[in-house]
């Protein structure tokens, strides 16, 4: 991995090997829901296609990938990571290629892949170390390929608490920036991809309910992991959401912002 300026804030391995390691329980880490495979079946066909995930932590975003017909690799560099991927794999019985390796030296030829995505791993490398990681994702696209990046979305209530906590060192990855949508496209549009498609989401639950759920952990009080409504009131949310997810709201309130870039 490329090394990082002395004196700056940085986001290691052993971050991750910690995160990784306290969430061996893979149902008590939030779900992406559909997010990836719902953005990506909006411009490619997955059946048959050769699709990577890089920093793919539980798979929670790949494994859905297979129900279409893709064909997984989910790549890791860190141990508790992989031994997450395997055994997840195991238990619901989906064929997955799992690899560990380094997103700056991946381990693959020239134009494998007809998809490579990462969710929640290009914010925490700064700008050089984040081009050089880009380019070598677009090195093993094919010509026409499609990358695909998910990364924190800037104006969003979460990047302030997210900069306190870095501010005192209590942030689990230990640093990590955020972007808007017009930044992402510029950032794809500079490597020389063609920006496709851009989607923005919200965080469910909310980061109030986030919040409090921590905290009443720690008072010895478990919360379920997602809040309970009635039935009515759950349709008319999702509904609800789905509907305004179509417009382009989410790109600049959600917490998530996606770009596709065509190489």
């Amino acid at each position: 991995m490329p090394p990082q300026s002395s004196g700056e804030k940085t986001s290691r391995r052993e971050n991750w090997e910690t995160f990784w390691d306290e969430k061996q329980e893979v149902g008590e880490v939030y779900s992406n829901a559909d997010r990836i495979a719902r953005n990506l079946r909006q411009v490619i066909e997955l059946r048959g296609k050769k699709v990577l995930e890089i920093g793919a932590g539980t798979g929670r975003d790949s494994f859905p990938l297979v129900e279409h017909g893709a064909i997984v690799y989910q790549l890791d560099y860190a141990e508790n990571s992989l031994r997450i991927l395997k055994k997840l794999a195991e238990k619901i019985k989906t064929p997955v290629h799992i690899i560990g390796g380094d997103t700056f030296r991946l381990p693959f030829q020239d134009g494998t892949f007809d998809v490579v995505f990462h969710q929640g791993l290009l914010e925490h490398f700064r700008k050089p170390q984040a081009e050089a990681l880009l380019r070598e994702n677009i090195r093993v696209l094919k010509q026409g390929g499609l990358l695909l990046v998910d990364v924190p979305q800037r104006y969003h209530i979460y990047t302030v608490a997210k900069h306190i906590l870095m501010a005192v060192d209590q942030w689990f990855a230990g640093w990590e920036r955020s972007f808007s949508v017009g930044e992402l496209r510029s950032q794809l549009l500079s490597l020389g991809l063609t920006p496709l498609y851009s989607y923005g989401e919200w965080m469910y639950p909310s980061l109030f309910y986030r919040v409090l759920r921590e905290l009443c952990k720690k008072a010895g009080v478990n919360l379920s992991l997602y809040p309970s409504f009635g039935k009515p009131l759950r349709t008319f949310r999702t509904q609800l959401r789905s509907s305004l997810l179509k417009t382009p709201l989410p790109l600049y309130s959600g917490i998530s912002i996606g770009v596709v870039g065509k190489k």
